[in-house]
This record gives C-alpha cells, sequence and structure tokens, in this order.
C-alpha cells in the first residue's frame, strides 16, 4: 500500500508518499490542476505494484492508495475518490497535535504536514474518517443549504447594524416599526431615513406601502400609529451627522431588499431539491421537520447508510451528545461545542419546533426543566433523542411513529 500526505494550498499541493513501512519515497511540490494530479499518478505508478496477481493489469488495487488532507471539499478532493483512492480527511486540529508527536520545537513547514498526514493515515487511519460517500445529490442539497442558510446569517448581520444605527439617529422608527426586515418597513425607511422626512409622512403614503406588503389587518389603524410614532417629540443628532446616518440606512434597507429576494428563491430551490430525495418522506414525518429544516438536516448528516456505526455516532457528529472529562476522583459533563455548526443549528432549531406537534418531545422538555435544566441544555438533550429516533427511522426505512418514539409517555398518557 501507498500512503500519501497531501498538504493542499489554493495554487499546489504538497505532497509525501509513504510504503507501509513509513519509508519515504517521494516528496514533491505539485501545481492545482489536470497537471499535478497527471504527474501524482504517475509517481503513484512508479511506486505501486500494480499486478499483484500476474495478470498484467495497470490498474491499482482498490483500496492500495490512502491519501490524508485537511478537506473534504473541491475539485482535487473528488479526483481523487474518482480514481478509487481511500481519502481521509483530517481535522487541521488533529493534525497540529500529530505535529507536535514529531517534534517540540514548534517548527513548521509545509513538507513537514505532509509527512505528518502521512504517518496519521499510515499509523492511526482506523481513528479517523474516510470521506462519505455520499450521492451527488444530497451534496448538491448541502451546497444549496448551507447557500442559504449564509444569507440568512448575512441578513441577520445587515439588520442588526442597521438597527444600531437606527438607535444611534432615529430611534423612533424602532419603537414605530416592528420588523425591520418586513418590506413596508425597508421602503419607508428608503424613503424617509431621517427624522425631519419620517415627520412628513401621511397616513396615505404608509398605507400604500402596507399593502404593497400586502399587509393584513386594518391598514389604516396600524399606518395612524406608525406615523404618530414617527412624530413624537425625541431628541436629535446635528443635521449633519442626521444626514450621514441617513445615508448608511438607505444602503443597509436596499441590500436588505435584495437579501430578502435572494433568500425567497434560494428557498424555493432547497425545498425542489429535498422533495425529490428518496428519504425525504422519511425525514419530514419526523416532528419540527419541514422542507427547509428537513432539507438541512438531511443534507448535513448525508445519505451515505454506512457512514455511521451506530445512533451514537450520529449524536455525536451532529454535537448534540455530551463529552466527559474524567481524571481521578473528578469527572464533568459538559457539551460539546467542537462540531459542525450548521448541523448543530439545524437540531437546536429541530429540537424547539418538534415540541409543537410532538406530545412525547414536549413532555421529555417539560421533565428536564423540571430538574432545573436550563433552557439551551434542555433543547440540546431534546435534540440528542432526536438523532437518535432519525437514525432508526433511516436505517429501518420507515417513518415516524410517535407512539414507538416515546413509549412511556404515550403510555401514561393513555392511563
Amino acid at each position: 500500500m501507498l500512503f500519501i500526505g497531501d498538504d493542499w494550498a489554493e495554487g499546489h499541493h504538497d505532497i509525501e508518499v509513504e510504503d507501509d513501512t513509513g519509508r519515504r519515497l517521494a516528496r514533491m511540490r505539485l501545481p492545482e490542476g489536470v497537471e499535478g494530479l497527471a504527474r501524482l499518478h504517475e509517481v503513484i505508478a512508479e511506486h505501486l505494484d500494480t499486478d499483484p496477481d500476474g495478470i498484467g493489469t495497470d490498474v491499482p488495487t482498490d483500496g492500495a492508495v490512502v491519501v490524508g488532507i485537511e478537506t473534504d471539499r473541491g475539485v482535487w478532493v473528488s479526483a481523487l475518490l474518482a480514481c478509487g483512492y481511500q481519502v481521509y480527511v483530517i481535522n487541521p486540529m488533529s493534525a497540529a497535535r500529530y505535529r507536535e508527536r514529531h517534534g517540540t520545537s514548534g517548527a513548521k513547514s509545509d513538507a513537514g504536514d505532509a509527512h505528518v498526514l502521512a504517518e496519521i493515515i499510515r499509523v492511526d487511519r482506523d481513528h479517523h474518517r474516510q470521506i462519505a460517500g455520499d450521492s451527488t445529490q444530497v451534496e448538491a442539497l448541502k451546497l444549496l443549504t448551507r447557500a442559504h442558510q449564509g444569507l440568512i446569517w448575512d441578513r441577520t448581520r445587515h439588520l442588526q447594524r442597521m438597527r444600531s444605527a437606527l438607535r444611534e439617529y432615529f430611534p423612533a422608527a424602532l419603537t414605530a416599526f416592528d420588523n425591520l426586515a418586513a418590506p413596508d418597513t425597508l421602503a419607508l425607511l428608503q424613503k424617509a431615513p431621517d427624522p425631519d422626512r419620517a415627520a412628513r409622512l401621511t397616513t396615505g403614503q404608509i398605507t400604500a406601502e402596507l399593502a404593497r406588503a400586502h399587509r393584513r389587518g386594518d391598514r389604516t389603524a396600524k399606518a395612524t400609529r406608525i406615523r404618530d410614532a414617527l412624530r413624537a417629540p425625541a431628541l436629535r443628532q446635528p443635521a449633519e451627522i442626521e444626514n450621514a446616518y441617513a445615508i448608511v440606512v438607505v444602503g443597509q434597507a436596499r441590500m436588505l431588499e435584495h437579501l430578502n429576494v435572494q433568500i425567497d428563491e434560494l428557498e424555493q430551490e432547497v425545498k425542489h431539491s429535498f422533495r425529490r430525495h428518496p428519504a425525504a418522506d422519511i425525514v419530514r414525518s419526523c416532528p419540527g421537520l419541514g422542507d427547509v429544516l428537513g432539507a438541512r438536516v438531511l443534507a448535513e448528516f448525508g445519505d451515505d447508510p454506512h457512514r455511521y456505526r451506530n445512533a451514537k455516532a450520529r449524536k455525536n457528529y451532529a454535537g448534540t451528545s455530551p463529552i466527559t472529562r474524567a481524571s481521578g476522583k473528578r469527572k464533568t459533563v459538559s457539551a460539546r461545542y467542537a462540531r459542525n455548526k450548521h448541523l448543530a443549528d439545524a437540531c437546536h432549531q429541530w429540537a424547539f419546533c418538534s415540541m409543537n406537534t410532538s406530545p412525547g418531545a414536549r413532555a421529555y422538555y417539560d421533565a428536564l426543566r423540571a430538574r432545573e435544566v436550563g433552557h439551551h441544555a434542555a433543547l440540546r438533550q431534546l435534540g440528542n433523542r432526536l438523532v437518535g429516533i432519525l437514525h432508526g427511522c433511516v436505517k429501518t426505512g420507515t417513518v415516524y411513529d410517535e407512539n414507538t418514539a416515546w413509549p412511556q409517555v404515550t403510555t401514561q398518557t393513555a392511563a
């Protein structure tokens, strides 16, 4: 077998090739792209016994080449997988700890990192994870869901910046508008971004924006309330300062309008892609999981049936299971913060939403709170249970059943 450490950068790869005994066979720097990959194949062909059975084949034996690299994305990694190589993704933090085993001076180099990666997969690959064999369909879904979630996070950041600016020079706007991200609010802030122009807004102008945004209820009463709040006496900044703040707020409002459109369009793509996946019905059957949140959960977990050995492995990957630190007589249990943040966020929302439709989930949460467990800790434990339930559903290919998931709660309710 050949063991290859690949320390990647944007434009090149530092490569080290070792045999089973740890003897260095080659060390080189290859360019990113077709040329670099072709040279890597040549080096592998030079050192790999491609004719183990004496049948004259020049195709490497499956699994004979093992590659360690610190990323699981990109065309280079896809090409390695397409060639049939075993590719192990090594967490950069783990690689840094292994580096200390080879030298305590603190020295670091790209070639040295390639050597460390080669040694990790040669000696300890059983303690690391191969790249999951997920389908291209779920990989595409992951790209869409992460882009959608990223835009939502961007909108939140811009919204907070706009709110901070308004608080500094126009706090009446925060009183007048209950939702700064709403289309009617953004339109009115662009039309009247400072106290003077806002005070000149008429009830008719405000009502027109509410109608354009399809606001329900008594629009006239709402418009009157907004008008009165904008005209209420308030402390003021100098005119020049207010004008500068107004320019900033208009820019933020326009950006938020654009983000709202992009988020809505991407959401439709996420729903369409999710519904076409074979596991969509199983995921959507779980309480609290709709099209968007269910798509995030499925995409982050992946659909490789052999990725998780058991429910505990899935919980560990989700970051919902706790970690234990025990030394001597001291033992502490704490939350797992080294985790997939996209999946952890999805599981947290999933746990919160599940209580609206699942009596079992609600009872489990209430029991935790009765033991004085904090809100977020209780949601994390509820999410841990839900991940285990999902694992069982996916493994057996069955949809969620409340009686099976929470038999004790169902029995008590029936009694």
